[in-house]
């Protein structure tokens, strides 16, 4: 079926929604969400990659049943983006092998890379702290930074925003996205609400300003810029209704963490959530996205905020073409106008909200700020010479989620001012820092006089990127991490981040709780974790007068005072044109321009990788042994670390051996896989229940000797032995992260068993040509590690049952799994052996 457009305003057009109901499909009654996907299938449909049968899926809203779609744009950030885009450049280099033509490989959709991971907190505290930061990540990473500004040079629809310029999703919100778009469409240009999907997790946050967007994993990025549609089933659509009005003293982050907790339990994993309700309207933008981005964290696909007045108001502010948008929406039945249709709906009462902090381990579990001393209190605190049990000595005011926000960051700038007039200052033994998600944060603390305050307490630019959040904090003060490693010190640090997963932000904390970043500044001010903030003084001012959290704490009309100095569009005018520019740094790199990379073999960063040379066949699984047996909630990060490198590690070791003094960051050496297969699995809080000590450690059967997970490895393949990993509930949560899978597939594992997966890490394993299975708790079947492994898959379908053995001498455990290939796209990423073998043999044998 194919439907015309028609004309919208001057040469125009649109594909107008309303000819569907002519067609039988109530389409005004679908959740707003559903309705942008319904627009995509119409005009991309071809009868081919995208057919009628995708158009009555999705416009009949037939959950469970797998539709095709193209997104109208990929957007990465660059410890993701550079090993998608290695595995382009070394695509290339394999069909010229062949005698392919290499320019084949092309991104054929907008695709964006924002380089903001790179930078690391090497230098804090001082006005100098930000210079020398960036240079420090040039130095680091001068090879990666030229692979991608030849990448730039060499593909198509590729945009590179250089460092400096803000953390991805800040940029995506303020310039990037437009929300609805205009391009050529089969020889017209058309309108079209966009679809962004991204190699990060938080690409949701841009459903803050209307735009439906996920995260992915980079494997089905890289299809998806390679020209293949996306493939997912139907969801459910949870709609969250929004009544009351948040409380003084309550905060953005406060309602998002909240809003993570209920949904979190509530169980939406999977599934759309699109908010609606008489308390829409009292939320900004910012304070959306700052909901929507942290969709992963409650588990949704997306957390989407229809378009109306507020949407309309911010794209006035930011710049963009707000008239084209609001005539788009409102003819289409995409502007907001009451409660659709939705699978169920859950409400939520923001006067309910109260004050908030989330951890030690995860962002789903908040605590009442009223709640938080029981929770830490110890009786008998040890003490070393600078730092004692529950103190606090990392705050970071950091991450997409919260620094984006005006509110929030204007609020700690008024707290500062309160708490400097009253001569507090931040505890001396703790790392502070700042990173805004963008540059216009500090140009409009700067106008409100607020961010000398901000820097007396130690929290000065350090720089604009991801920093803590990733794990990127730098190392703390010698003297401290010696006392706390010294002492067994149980240590905390506080960061408006979205992740505080176990060894992620440092090694040496004992947890790490989110927090607002108004809440930051008040914990490095009371320099403890144990704090009634509501009873105990925060601190005494000079004259011993005790000062409380309440006589700092800004109100709703000081915030107000100031907000219309963040939303000035003078700000985002003047900073548009430069977002692709760079520093002097990134101009002065020189690149040759060509049509295929000059790989050097002696690099330590960016290698072409073994995905086209391996030789994979899909069989079933006979002989395995079990690699690692782990518990509950192994995030993507325990299984693929993006934080340092630690010197006396598998990778730290390989690397000295090379000459290499600056070891970086797993993250920035993702370009290279002999460095990330040796960091599989070593983190060093992961728990292998094979084995006493944490980190990446494992036990070879059948002699039964400990050594690393990349040693057993090794010794498995030289033994011809297959590998499974099985693990419990939960299974990769945490980032999107390509390179969990792909270390997964290169130590050899085959199938990963596991009681549920995330949605992302179990695409991911899917894509590297791993089959997720879910089985029951594998403590209540008595596995104990030292089995053997048979499962069959040669008659597997798209969510079919598997038989599992696992045999030890002569007692065996059957089961039936549930492979985890929801797709029939996926099955046959499975059987040609991942997404990368199925996309390469496509070119390979076309024309």
């Amino acid at each position: 079926m194919s439907l015309a457009p028609e004309p919208l305003e001057g040469n125009i057009k649109f594909y107008n929604l309303k000819k569907l109901e002519d067609l039988g499909y109530d389409i005004f009654s679908l959740p707003y969400s559903l309705r942008v996907l319904v627009e995509n299938v119409i005009r991309n449909s071809d009868n081919k990659k995208i057919t009628e049968e995708d158009l009555e899926k999705i416009a009949g809203w037939k959950v469970g049943e797998e539709f095709s779609f193209m997104p109208t744009r990929v957007i990465m950030q660059d410890y993701t983006g550079v090993p998608l885009l290695v595995d382009l450049a070394a695509m290339r280099s394999e069909l010229a092998k062949r005698g392919k033509d290499p320019l084949r490989v092309n991104p054929v959709i907008q695709s964006d890379l924002v380089i903001d991971h790179s930078v690391q907190v090497d230098y804090y505290g001082t006005s100098y702290a930000l210079v020398l930061n960036m240079q420090k990540e040039f130095e680091r990473n001068v090879e990666r930074y030229t692979f991608l500004k030849w990448a730039q040079s060499s593909f198509r629809n590729l945009r590179i925003v250089p460092p400096g310029n803000g953390i991805i999703h800040q940029v995506n919100l303020e310039f990037l996205s437009k929300v609805v778009d205009v391009r050529e469409v089969k020889g017209e240009q058309v309108a079209f609400p966009e679809i962004v999907i991204g190699t990060d997790s938080h690409t949701t946050m841009a459903n803050g300003i209307s735009v439906l967007s996920w995260g992915v994993g980079g494997l089905e990025a890289e299809a998806v810029m390679m020209g293949e549609p996306y493939t997912m089933v139907v969801p459910e659509v949870v709609g969250v209704k929004l009544e009351g009005e948040i409380r003084e003293g309550v905060t953005p982050t406060d309602v998002v963490l909240y809003i993570t907790e209920v949904l979190r339990k509530k169980g939406v994993v999977g599934k759309f959530v699109e908010f609606f309700g008489q308390s829409l309207s009292n939320l900004s933008v910012p304070d959306r996205a700052t909901i929507a981005n942290m969709a992963p964290e409650y588990g949704a696909t997306v957390g989407y905020f229809p378009i109306d007045e507020r949407t309309i108001n911010y794209l006035y502010v930011t710049g963009r073409n707000y008239k084209l948008v609001e005539k788009y929406a409102k003819i289409q039945g995409l502007f907001y106008e009451g409660e659709p249709k939705y699978t169920e709906v859950v409400t939520i009462n923001l006067s309910d909200i109260e004050p908030s902090v989330a951890g030690p381990k995860n962002p789903d579990e908040r605590v009442t700020l009223k709640e938080l001393k029981k929770k830490v209190q110890k009786n008998n605190k040890k003490s070393g010479t600078y730092v004692k049990d529950n103190d606090v000595v990392l705050t970071a005011v950091t991450s997409c989620t919260n620094t984006s926000n005006p509110t929030l960051m204007i609020g700690a700038g008024i707290l500062a001012k309160k708490a400097v007039q009253l001569g507090l200052r931040t505890k001396p033994y703790i790392k502070t820092s700042m990173a805004p998600g963008s540059p216009i944060v500090v140009e409009y603390l700067k106008e409100a006089d607020l961010l000398p305050y901000l820097e007396a307490l130690g929290f000065h630019v350090v720089g604009f990127g991801c920093t803590t959040c990733i794990g990127n904090a730098g190392p703390l003060p010698p003297k401290i991490e010696h006392d706390i490693k010294n002492n067994g010190l149980e240590v905390y640090g506080v960061i408006s981040g979205n992740r505080n997963f176990e060894g992620r932000v440092n090694p040496y904390l004992k947890g790490v709780f989110l927090a607002s970043p108004i809440l930051v500044i008040a914990f490095a001010l009371a320099g403890r974790i144990d704090i009634d903030f509501f009873e105990e003084p925060i601190d005494y001012d000079p004259n011993g007068k005790p000062v409380y959290l309440k006589d700092i704490w800004p109100s709703m009309k000081e915030i107000a005072d100031y907000m219309n100095l963040a939303m000035n569009p003078e700000l985002y005018k003047s900073r548009f044109d430069k977002i692709f520019e760079g520093d002097e740094n990134w101009k002065n790199l020189k690149v040759p321009e060509s049509e295929l990379y000059n790989w050097d073999n002696n690099s330590t960063y960016i290698r072409m990788p073994p995905w086209f040379s391996i030789e994979t066949k899909f069989e079933d699984i006979r002989g395995a042994r079990i690699l690692l047996l782990l518990g509950d909630k192994i995030t993507t990060d325990h299984i693929s670390p993006a934080g340092p490198i630690d010197p006396n590690s598998v990778a730290g070791q390989y690397l000295k051996q090379l000459g290499v003094t600056e070891l970086n960051t797993y993250g920035a050496r993702r370009g290279n896989h002999e460095v990330m297969l040796r960091g599989g699995f070593a983190n060093p809080k992961l728990k292998n229940m094979l084995v006493e000590q944490p980190g990446g450690y494992t036990k070879h059967f059948p002699d039964g000797k400990v050594m690393s997970v990349y040693e057993a490895s090794e010794l498995y393949k030289k033994e011809g032995v297959p590998l499974v990993i099985v693990a419990g509930k939960q299974y990769g949560s945490g980032s999107s992260r390509d390179w969990a899978a792909k270390v997964t597939a290169l130590l050899g594992v085959k199938a990963v068993l596991a009681e549920s997966f995330e949605r992302i890490h179990k695409s991911n394993l899917v894509a590297m040509g791993v089959v997720p299975i879910e089985i029951p708790d594998w403590r209540s079947l008595g596995i104990k590690g030292d089995e053997i492994v048979n499962i069959e898959l040669n008659n597997l379908t798209v969510k079919g049952k598997v038989k599992v053995e696992f045999i030890k001498g002569d007692e065996k455990i059957e089961i039936e799994g549930r492979a985890r290939v929801d797709t029939n796209v996926e099955l046959e990423y499975i059987k040609e052996g991942g997404i990368l073998k199925y996309v390469f043999n496509k070119l390979l044998h076309e024309g």
